[in-house]
Parts: structure tokens; sequence; C-alpha cells
């Protein structure tokens, strides 16, 4: 027997699910009319009666409800099977924070898109969301190794650490009263990335800074503008030895006590991304990719 016409199938198969004629039409959008006959089609094909005609409506036969689980496992495997061609297109969907992507991804970019032209990026600039992953949003994210708390069924990969240090202007250190000591920061303004000022809480704790309160000063909505106010001489930001590189090289900022540069309990930075989608071709290319600038970072930037 040749295989029963596709249309006919799915209004078959819709029509079983909602119960009538007019609830598959709206699902396939198509006339009430158009799925009775695509039906009856089904049913001279096959010879054989998939409903009762009834005054108050339709009901499967006997046949009709041995075909419909039929039709829906291959219906669904018909869907499965198209995901994961479209899985594999070349299309890879990066989520990055804005301040990593405006000041590490975007400016390495090029080298990747050299290394695969096939593979077209489409980068958002926000913060991960892990059901971002689990619902294909995203092929793979930054973020940082704390991530790798929250939930089974997300991969995770370390490629450089974080490291914090105080940073500044240069002209901080010159004047009546100099940033000399970690002690003077108590006559300065502390400039945060984020209202919770975790990263000076973590700096002053780590080294047992006393007389300096970090619940003062100014707080920024992220790195970026936190930094613009340090490189304009508002005060005395915590730099991130990765993320602050291009003012630390250019001298628009200074590290008034280099040797006091420490790790956070935030973690790593790190890729993440869904278990299931964490081996395709693309993503291995990318994360591959990471890898290797982030060997050369850590060689020249001492992190």
């Amino acid at each position: 027997m040749r295989l029963p016409p596709l249309n006919a199938l799915r209004a078959f198969e819709a029509a079983a699910r909602h119960g009538g004629f007019a609830g598959a039409a709206d699902e396939l959008c198509v006339t009430r009319g158009a799925v009775s006959r695509h039906v009856k089609l089904l049913e001279e094909h096959l010879d054989v009666a998939l409903f009762r005609r009834l005054p108050q409506g339709i009901e499967l036969t006997d046949a009709g409800r041995r075909f419909l689980p039929v039709l829906s496992g291959a219906f669904e495997t018909i869907q499965h099977g198209a995901q994961r061609i479209a899985a594999e297109r070349t299309d890879l969907h990066i989520v990055c924070p804005p301040t990593t992507s405006i000041r590490w991804l975007i400016p390495r970019l090029p080298s990747f898109r050299a290394r695969c032209p096939d593979i077209r990026i489409r980068l958002t600039t926000e913060f991960c969301e892990i059901d971002s992953f689990r619902s294909g949003d995203f092929d793979i994210g930054f973020g940082l190794s704390t991530y790798r708390k929250l939930r089974p069924g997300i991969e995770v990969l370390s490629f450089l650490p974080m490291r914090i240090v105080p940073a500044c202007a240069p002209q901080l250190l010159e004047g009546d009263r100099p940033l000399k000591e970690p002690g003077d920061l108590a006559n300065f303004t502390l400039l945060h990335e984020t209202a919770t000022r975790h990263d000076w809480k973590c700096w002053l704790k780590t080294f047992e800074i006393e007389g300096v309160d970090p619940e003062t000063g100014d707080v920024f909505p992220n790195l970026d503008m936190a930094v613009t106010a340090a490189v304009m001489g508002a005060g005395v930001v915590m730099g991130d030895l990765l993320l602050t590189h291009q003012e630390f090289q250019t001298g628009q900022l200074v590290m008034p006590f280099p040797d006091l540069r420490c790790a956070t309990d935030w973690g790593d930075f790190c890729l993440m991304g869904a278990s299931e989608t964490w081996h395709e071709p693309k993503v291995e290319a990318f994360k591959a990719w990471v890898l290797e600038v982030a060997a050369e970072d850590r060689r020249t930037e001492s992190l």
C-alpha cells in the first residue's frame, strides 16, 4: 500500500485529538469542511471507517483508536528529528552579559569569525537565564562558575579566573591627601558596579582592611559605567584584571595596591549551556576557541 496523503493524516490526527472537526480546522488553519474531506479521503485510502458520524459530533471507531497513537508517535518523531536538524544549523546563538560582551567578547570575535567562517554568530547582550538554555533560545552563554550549583542538565566550563584589585585615576595618587595605604580608602569615594557592593566587601574581608565602609560610595548599573567614573577621577573602583585590562594598559587607571589582588566567591568566568547540545560541532568549535583565547589572556595579563 502506498503512503496515505500527509494532509489527510494531519487532519485525522488533529480531529481525533480535538474530538471534532472544528478544533482541528482552527489548529490547521483550514475550514471544517476541508478537514472533513481530508478525513474522508484517508478512510477511502485505508478502506476503513475511522470516525462514526453522530448527530452530536464524531467519535473514533476501534480502527481510529488504534491508528491515533501510531500517527501521534510518528509526528512526534518527525518533530524531534526536525528539532535536532535545526539545532545543527550554522547559527550560533550566544548570550553574554553587557560588560563582558563589550570588554572581552566583541573585540575578540573577529578571530573566531576568521577561524570558523561557516558559523554565523547571533549575540544577545544580557545576563544568562538558565531556562533560556533549556528552551533552546541560546546555544551557549557566558557567566560565572557559581552557576555550577544551580540545576542539573546545565554544563559549565571555566575558562578564566576572576581577579579583582582597587583601581583609580593616576591623579588620586598625588596631591595633598594621596591614596597610599589601603586605610586611605576611607577618604575616597568607593565606586560600586552592583547595589550589593559584593566586590568591595570581598576584597576588604580578604585583606582584613579596617576602617573602610563598603556601604559608602556610589552605585552604578554595571562595571563599565563604574570604570568610566573612575577614569574621570570620581573615586576608586574595584577593577577586574580581565575586564579593565585596557584602562590599565593605557594608564587611564592604575593599581594603588598592585599586590593586593584576589579572587571572589563568584567563581571563574565560564561558559554554560544545555547538556543535550553541549557537544554539537558549532558549540565545540566555540568552546575550543574561547579556551585558546583565554590561555593567551592568562599568559599575557598575569591572571
